[in-house]
């Protein structure tokens, strides 16, 4: 619809603007003289002539709009309806003026010289011509305006905003919506994004759960297959000490080094569902510090943010994970502060360090130091979601890119420090 008004708004302007030249150009102003003027003016000077007087330019116009000069018979000037009006028959020939003799009867008592006003007239059609153009400019441009206005913010912002959330999305963040006025032209085409992240959202938590469940299953069976291999080598230790023949010594101690194996065997397989993280990659390159500010800024989402200028610098990260860490930080921030950010930098001792501060009620001073640790909650998550995982693997990636990641609660709120390594 809005589109639809869009076009109608051209039409009209257009509509308009063709009318506006219309009625402008409708009642032109005449490029020759008046024929029964210049008689009408011929006959009144040719009755009143003897009464003309020697005053010069004092000569009224009457009812005419027509100017004029009065010569008389031997072409010498006599008087004119204004100064500055062509005062000799040459003048008057190469103005293109016309020229009428004033009798009386058959005497020629002199000539008049009407004044060609066709520079005048051209000259005022032009005028009106030139400004109605630009009227009609002006309009064109703001309604181009509105229409650049319009691509922009109902079109180009929304699928810009798709874009940053393809890109949340191919960093692993689901977390973040995509905000999106379903009034818009492309709202529901939007909304079908976001009801793929949420999808993809709840695909992820469904993958965890079961591998929850895996690590839960693994460790169970663990510990019941240990009990009887435990007990199955403690007999066999039993009979090894009380046996008397060499050959059953022998295949006894077959039997522990076999129970023994499938104890580590079993240890391994424990271990392994333990060490997923191994799979994140983390290649760290030399960036500068405005990426750094840029990565802050769309993990920003609500923009709650004061980021503060950063020292320029060159830091060794990878981008990605760097914003997996930023997002994760930031949206707990959101999730279990909602209050305004202040995200400052320093450098010191060759580490670019970043503060991520809210104004929240923070954590137990004895929570703190477990926040980090894996499938750690603390007391402020009760009733939120979430898996107790984001600071833990937020810590993981920043020690595989030679940084840290610490917590601390302070008197006005909780800080979560990043610390980067500064490339040399």
């Amino acid at each position: 619809m809005k589109l639809q008004r869009i076009i109608l708004l051209f039409g009209l302007i257009l509509a308009v603007g063709i009318t506006s030249v219309y009625f402008a150009f409708e009642k032109t102003p005449e490029m020759g003289l008046s024929t029964i003027e210049v008689n009408d003016v011929v006959h009144q000077l040719s009755a009143d002539w003897d009464n003309l007087g020697t005053n010069k330019y004092q000569l009224p116009q009457g009812e005419t709009h027509l100017e004029y000069v009065i010569l008389d018979k031997n072409e010498e000037f006599v008087t004119a309806t204004r100064r500055e009006l062509n005062e000799t028959i040459h003048t008057a020939i190469s103005h293109r003026d016309t020229i009428v003799e004033i009798k009386k009867g058959d005497e020629v008592l002199g000539k008049v010289i009407f004044f060609n006003e066709t520079e005048k007239s051209v000259k005022q059609l032009q005028d009106k011509l030139f400004w109605t153009l630009v009227l009609i400019f002006v309009a064109l441009v703001i309604a181009c305006a509105g229409f650049v206005f319009y691509m922009q913010h109902f079109i180009l912002q929304p699928f810009q905003k798709m874009k940053h959330l393809a890109q949340r999305v191919a960093s692993g963040n689901l977390v973040v919506p995509l905000e999106m006025d379903r009034k818009n032209y492309f709202g529901a085409f939007t909304e079908s994004f976001d009801l793929l992240r949420e999808e993809l959202e709840k695909a992820r938590e469904n993958e965890r759960k079961a591998n929850q469940s895996k690590k839960e299953l693994v460790a169970s069976l663990s510990h019941d297959i240990k009990t009887p291999v435990a007990s199955i080598k403690a007999i066999s230790e039993l009979m090894q000490v009380k046996s008397k023949d060499i050959q059953e010594k022998e295949q006894l101690t077959i039997i522990e080094m076999k129970a023994d194996q499938i104890n580590q065997l079993i240890t391994n397989i424990f271990q392994a569902t333990l060490e997923e993280l191994q799979e994140l990659k983390v290649s760290p390159v030399e960036i500068g510090s405005d990426q750094v500010h840029a990565l802050i800024h769309n993990a920003d989402y609500q923009q709650k943010a004061t980021i503060e200028p950063f020292s320029a610098c060159i830091i060794l990260a990878d981008p990605m994970r760097l914003q997996q860490v930023f997002d994760n930080v930031v949206s707990n921030s959101y999730k279990y502060a909602d209050t305004k950010l202040v995200i400052s930098s320093s450098v010191k001792n060759h580490l670019l360090v970043i503060e991520i501060k809210d104004y929240g009620n923070g954590v137990g001073a004895d929570e703190v130091v477990l926040l980090t640790n894996k499938f750690y909650q603390g007391q402020n998550a009760t009733g939120k979601s979430g898996a107790g995982l984001g600071l833990y693997i937020s810590k993981y990636l920043m020690n595989q890119m030679h940084g840290d990641l610490t917590c601390e609660n302070l008197t006005d709120g909780f800080v979560v420090r990043i610390s980067l390594s500064l490339a040399y």
